[in-house]
């Protein structure tokens, strides 16, 4: 029997760790051809060969999501190598936490530009290969990250709880004008999941929190977000599972 993506031809941002990784595995596993993306040129490489030595097929293009010339030359190269996109999984973010009486506006930046900029940015460099792909009679996806952050209120999560909000809010209404066209949105928000992205975390308080939910409960792995992530993409072309908000069971 054929895999359940076989054929697809994914793009997968953040590819170098966490949830990108193992989206990017799994999808390969699961028939798809894999563009890896990501800044960390040496990441990447390891992860195709990875997936080569496996069965599968994987290009790996080092790209900074929050460049537009960049991602560009990434679609093009896609189109050239492996085929016309048609599964895109914004993967990359960025997690800065602190008071904001401390006043970081370089980590806001940071976050403003690689969790929203960077995924519009990559949507729109992939969308003439998207609507090419739905045009075509092919099922055409857009898989983007948020977190239960984008309706939480916590303490020192300020810029970082806003850009998720704008994450979610930007798919909800991605589908009023890619769903005619015949392209999902999927818009994933997950609860606390144990990836590297905690490293990135100076804020005690905020670390400290994070650390203790990983330590006393069940928290979400990248491999969790994965399966969601392929599961909606092996769905029929008329479901379209628009907005997924999956939380460790003891979280409350």
């Amino acid at each position: 029997m054929p895999l359940p993506l076989s054929g697809r031809v994914a793009v997968v941002t953040g590819a170098a760790s966490g949830i990108g990784a193992a989206t990017a595995r799994l999808l390969a596993e699961r028939g798809a051809k894999v563009a890896l993306l990501a800044r960390r040129q040496a990441r990447l490489d390891e992860l195709a060969d990875a997936v080569s030595a496996a069965g599968g097929e994987a290009i790996a293009l080092p790209v900074d999501v929050t460049d537009p010339d960049a991602l560009a030359r990434a679609a093009a190269a896609v189109r050239e190598r492996i085929g016309t996109a048609d599964l895109v999984v914004a993967a990359a973010g960025s997690m800065l936490t602190a008071p904001f009486t401390t006043g970081r506006t370089h980590e806001w930046q940071r976050m403003i530009d690689t969790n929203l900029t960077g995924l519009v940015g990559t949507v729109h460099a992939f969308t003439p290969q998207l609507t090419e792909a739905a045009a075509a009679g092919r099922v055409a996806d857009v898989v983007t990250l948020s977190s239960i952050a984008s309706t939480a209120i916590a303490p020192n999560f300020a810029l970082y709880c806003a850009t998720k909000a704008a994450v979610s809010h930007l798919g909800r209404n991605l589908r009023t004008e890619f769903g005619p066209l015949g392209i999902r949105i999927t818009t994933l928000e997950p609860g606390v999941v144990d990836t590297e992205l905690m490293e990135h975390l100076d804020d005690p308080a905020a670390s400290d929190w994070l650390q203790g939910l990983i330590k006393t409960i069940d928290v979400l792995t990248a491999d969790d977000i994965a399966e969601l992530v392929a599961f909606a993409a092996a769905q029929p072309p008329h479901v379209n599972l628009s907005q997924i908000t999956v939380l460790p069971t003891q979280q409350a």
